[in-house]
């Protein structure tokens, strides 16, 4: 009965040291992809998290913004993705948006704002 314990302490363990490493790379690749912290800035966080690694991690959680413009721009562009692999095509979108503008359901601007996303 004793191995069984022991098989699934060993089991936890290894689960938690997975799931730190994987925060760790989550946070590392964060820090390195993002547009709004210099060289010195990202390195000062790197070593933060290799050094202090938990106080390092909960810090960055705290201090991180929830969204940057560079998240909005990977959504943004995710979105048109998604958009384009349900099968609607940009001749069809500003098509829709021609039709609504003919309607009177949008103004030129609102038209030309569809145009522009359609061709992004």
């Amino acid at each position: 009965m004793d191995s069984v314990w022991d098989v699934l302490w060993t089991i936890m363990i290894f689960f938690f040291w997975v799931m730190y490493i994987w925060i760790f790379i989550t946070f590392f690749t964060d820090i390195l992809r993002r547009n709004d912290l210099g060289g010195w800035a990202k390195a000062g966080w790197l070593i933060f998290l290799i050094f202090i690694p938990l106080l390092g991690a909960l810090v960055y959680l705290i201090a991180r913004p929830k969204m940057t413009e560079q998240d909005k721009q990977i959504i943004e562009s995710m979105e048109q993705q998604e958009k384009r692999a349900a099968g609607f095509s940009p001749a069809e979108e500003i098509a829709k948006a021609q039709a609504l503008k003919d309607s009177g359901a949008i103004t030129d601007a609102e038209f030309e704002e569809l145009k522009r996303r359609a061709m992004a």
